[in-house]
């Protein structure tokens, strides 16, 4: 049923209007919005029954669908699916690699359950009332040299930072969080950055690093625990830590599949 239809009969049934025109645009009547109120309820105590429905079921069964950020998706999905596996054979896990401007709306819209987000230094994401958040660990940033670190060492990290004012760039692509962070620190040390490359492939980045293509700003979460392979310098302070969190929809977090996937990665974390 077209969205037009869906309003008029839903304006039927309540008997006010629902849209008012505001110049060339619509928007929602006061009586909307006490309608919107009362429809978040409802489905946050829809959350809350299936959670207990499911909690009250000797096995752990359906479907469980996760987004995930990249780094998130290569170094702690795998592990925390083989944990669900072993413990929960009759989940089924559905993971789609995606990034939170995309996966935070579609979790709103219950194409995801969980989602897996990062936040950069000042740049918090925004926080509806209707999602829950859970941290998950702080990753630490480093700045990536291109080049061997030879008379960086006594630098300071704006400094060092500064070093690489003439040197080509990669950084994920505009409009994301990471790529505002990632500006807002050069023009904070004083330079426009050359941003030759775009991605959200933070192995490209690292790969473009080692072959001293770019600088670039990378994460702990990228060698998994094993040494880095390029140089690295240390981030001014207060832009030193990413930090990871999962998303649920409110009264979703307390069903059995959720707390499982969080027990999961936790694992997975130190494993």
């Amino acid at each position: 049923m077209p969205l037009s239809q869906q309003l008029s009969q839903l304006e039927a049934e309540v008997g006010v209007p629902l849209l008012e025109p505001v110049g060339r645009r619509v928007r929602l009547t006061a009586q909307a919005e006490i309608l919107v109120a009362h429809t978040e309820a409802v489905l946050e105590r829809l959350e809350r029954a299936e959670a207990d429905i499911a909690a009250s079921l000797a096995d752990l069964t359906g479907t469980l669908r996760i987004a995930s950020f990249q780094t998130a998706a290569l170094v702690l999905v795998p592990t925390a699916l083989g944990l669900l596996r072993d413990r929960h054979p009759r989940l089924r896990v559905h993971v789609t690699q995606s990034e939170p401007e995309r996966a935070l709306p579609a979790l709103q819209a219950r194409d995801f359950d969980l989602v897996l987000a990062e936040e950069y230094p000042g740049n918090p994401n925004p926080r509806p009332a209707e999602l829950e958040q859970e941290d998950l660990l702080d990753d630490p940033l480093h700045l990536a040299l291109p080049h061997p670190a030879d008379g960086l060492g006594t630098e300071t990290p704006t400094a060092a930072l500064r070093s690489l004012a003439d040197h080509p760039w990669v950084m994920e692509p505009e409009g994301t969080a990471a790529r505002h962070w990632a500006m807002t620190l050069c023009r904070n040390a004083g330079f426009e950055p050359d941003v030759r490359f775009e991605t959200t492939d933070l192995l490209l980045h690292l790969r473009l690093v080692e072959q001293k293509h770019a600088a670039a700003f990378l994460p702990d979460l990228v060698w998994n625990g094993r040494p880095p392979t390029v140089p690295l310098r240390q981030l001014p302070r207060g832009e030193r830590t990413r930090r990871v969190f999962t998303v649920v929809r409110r009264g979703r977090g307390g069903h059995p599949a959720i707390r499982a996937c969080r027990d999961a990665l936790q694992r997975a974390l130190h494993d």
